[in-house]
């Protein structure tokens, strides 16, 4: 088996005190009002559970599944929905949770798909976002960490299905 330790871009600890404000805002804007927080999978899912810790609001969640990656570093450039959410977000606030946002072309259909179904309202919280790749504009109301373009893995973020599992952000390939 290869062992492989990837060089740390964002630490487990800044991660942590990232969330602790991104659910601190969250819960100031939409104080006194019910909420739903739809995860993207899979890439999404370690930062949307320490998320909706540091929500204190009463909060439904749902899944929904993209993917536009593959087992490959660049995206595809075709957005293929793989599981929807069963809720329905009629005159709902709703708050989507992603992990990276690059070209934006996922958020953008996301939303898109979103609008179709009349929420009362749609915010977005990215873990990362990489700004030198956006091709299709993106709003992101709750936002991790900007960061340069590398291809990142660890905690929830993958390449071909591995390193989800790291506490941390790293870099895939960074000297190795």
């Amino acid at each position: 088996m290869e062992l492989y330790t990837p060089e740390t871009l964002i630490s487990e600890e800044e991660i942590i005190q990232r969330i602790d404000a991104l659910g601190k805002a969250i819960t100031q804007n939409f104080e006194g009002q019910d909420l739903i927080v739809i995860c993207v999978l899979k890439g999404a899912f370690m930062f949307c559970s320490d998320l909706i810790k540091r929500i204190n609001l009463p909060l439904k969640l749902e899944f929904i599944s993209l993917s536009s990656y593959g087992d490959s570093t660049q995206s595809s450039g075709s957005v293929r929905l793989e599981m929807d959410i069963t809720a329905n977000i009629e005159g709902k606030n709703v708050l989507i949770v992603e992990d990276i946002v690059d070209s934006g072309l996922t958020i953008k259909i996301l939303m898109e798909i979103m609008s179709v179904r009349k929420p009362k309202e749609v915010r977005l919280a990215s873990l990362l976002f990489k700004p030198s790749k956006l091709k299709h504009p993106v709003r992101i109301d709750y936002l991790g960490f900007e960061i340069e373009d590398k291809f990142v893995i660890g905690y929830g973020l993958d390449y071909a299905g591995r390193y989800r599992e790291l506490p941390y952000i790293g870099v895939l390939n960074a000297g190795n």
